[in-house]
């Protein structure tokens, strides 16, 4: 079965592609790099040919409030409209758990509103909600730097690996549409401040974490359980933090 990946040279679309033709498909990737552009159309005919499942997994190249709206809308009725015409009979979006939760949050609300476009589209669907990557655990700490001193809230935070996240997409665009969204998350639930400590521990970095209730996440105060899936809800993944820590040091 031929599935497009569409940011599939990106960190978690290699891995997809990897996955989807280690299952015996026909995993090609599809980006600005190799030809395709979705916000303007270009090259996704040709692309999507022959195409039965497509895979989004594109990130906006800017996170500015009105850049990323722009971006996931657009691409997302693109695609939609390609996939009509090639046929397709399956579209699958990445998307963040949690999101419904941060109407401040402009990356997140651009997210629902892929979300929203994938429902009411005219192609049969799925969604896979992840929780935050470990990969992007030194971002968040950078990101949340004052200083010497790294201000995040104390509430929970339960990441994964990217590998495990790309094994779950793989898994579902295998498979038959859901019609519906899944959730995936790690296997280990922290307290974010907890975690960004250990974790800049074990890179030796300097800087202290501190838990303050009221830092933001990306312009966001958070609940408790604003980053993580309602408990029972999620598929848990098999990589451990620590194990993780332990390669990435």
């Amino acid at each position: 079965m031929k599935i497009v990946v569409i940011g599939g040279t990106g960190l978690i679309g290699r891995k997809v592609v990897a996955n989807l033709n280690d299952l015996g498909h026909e995993a090609a990737p599809a980006a600005p790099s190799t030809g395709v552009d979705t916000l303007t159309g270009e090259g996704l005919a040709t692309a999507l040919a022959g195409a039965r499942v497509v895979v989004d997994v594109t990130n906006s190249p800017s996170f500015e409030e009105e850049a990323v709206l722009n971006f996931f809308t657009t691409s997302t009725r693109n695609l939609l409209a390609a996939e009509e015409a090639a046929g397709v009979t399956h579209h699958l979006a990445l998307s963040i758990v949690g999101i419904d939760g941060l109407p401040d949050n402009g990356y997140f609300q651009a997210k629902v509103a892929q979300e929203r476009l994938v429902r009411q589209g005219p192609i049969p669907y799925s969604i896979v909600r992840a929780t935050q990557f470990f990969e992007f655990v030194k971002g968040i700490a950078d990101t949340a730097t004052d200083g010497d001193t790294v201000r995040v809230p104390p509430v929970f935070f339960q990441p994964m690996a990217a590998d495990d996240v790309a094994e779950a997409v793989a898994r579902t665009a295998a498979e038959a549409p859901l019609g519906g969204i899944t959730e995936v998350a790690g296997p280990q639930l922290f307290r974010f401040d907890e975690l960004l400590a250990e974790a800049l521990r074990a890179w030796k970095d300097p800087r202290t974490v501190v838990a303050d209730p009221h830092a933001l996440y990306f312009g966001s105060e958070l609940t408790e359980r604003s980053l993580v899936p309602d408990e029972g809800r999620a598929r848990l993944a098999a990589t451990r933090f620590d194990d993780w820590l332990l390669h990435s040091a």
